[in-house]
């Protein structure tokens, strides 16, 4: 389980996150959603030390993970960011193998394990029609898939994605949100943050919501929906649809 005791968030030593307690169940889907601002990705940025963490612990299994060198971390816990300001000019097996690295010595040889690795983590993201392609050549939606194949190359149980379908088309969101309980059911834990509110209700065990730097909710999709929750952060109104395949939400 990955666990936030008491952490207190922030930038330059300023808390923009105070005393939050939250525990990621061990093979769950888990979304935080939130206004603009109100301290999501400052939460998950604290995973790969992008913010700081300011008071408390965050351990796995009992583990700190402050307290684990990067390369250790790294093999555990797989971050895609939300917005890469340098793009490489790399074919896209290369930036792909980029996710072995964290298990690599000096020479960063890649093993057969690791080339295979590589290669279902393309295939699972149908990406390898473009792995001799320039990354920096490709579309955004596509450039998205390969950062994603890159993530799951690292072969980590806990995945964090922060708004991982941004860039992409209807078609290619809808491809994404099919992988999440293919992944689930390997063991993956997945920690994510979404603007899409009727696609998190849907696809989380687990719902977080978050309101200018503070955890207004935690639990069940059902129990949001039963205590009005995102009504009232979001200032909404929730309309539900339900039919022999599922329950559908919409959001006027």
């Amino acid at each position: 389980m990955l666990k936030f005791d008491s952490v207190s968030i922030g930038y330059h030593k300023v808390p923009l996150i105070k005393n939050l307690y939250v525990e990621i169940p061990t093979g769950s889907i888990t979304t935080i959603v939130g206004p603009n601002g109100c301290g999501k990705t400052t939460l998950i940025s604290v995973l790969n030390k992008s913010s700081q963490l300011l008071n408390g612990s965050i351990t796995l299994d009992g583990e700190d993970i402050y307290h684990m060198n990067g390369h250790l971390r790294a093999q555990k816990i797989a971050f895609l960011p939300q917005i890469r300001e340098v793009i490489p000019a790399l074919p896209v097996h290369t930036l792909v193998e980029h996710g072995r690295f964290p298990y690599l010595g000096f020479s960063r040889r890649l093993t057969e394990e690791d080339r295979k690795l590589v290669e279902d983590a393309m295939e699972f993201t149908h990406v390898t029609d473009y792995r001799n392609v320039a990354t920096d050549t490709l579309s955004g939606g596509i450039r998205q898939r390969v950062f994603f194949a890159m993530t799951l190359a690292q072969n980590c149980n806990i995945i964090i994605l922060d708004e991982p379908t941004t860039f992409l088309d209807l078609e290619s969101q809808n491809n994404f949100y099919r992988m999440l309980p293919v992944l689930k059911a390997q063991g993956k834990t997945i920690l994510l943050v979404l603007h899409d509110l009727a696609k998190a209700l849907t696809i989380s065990d687990k719902l977080i919501v978050m309101e200018s730097g503070a955890i207004c909710f935690q639990g069940t999709p059902d129990e949001c929906v039963q205590k009005n929750v995102l009504n009232k952060v979001f200032h909404t109104s929730l309309k539900t649809f339900s039919d022999a395949e599922g329950t559908y939400y919409f959001f006027e």
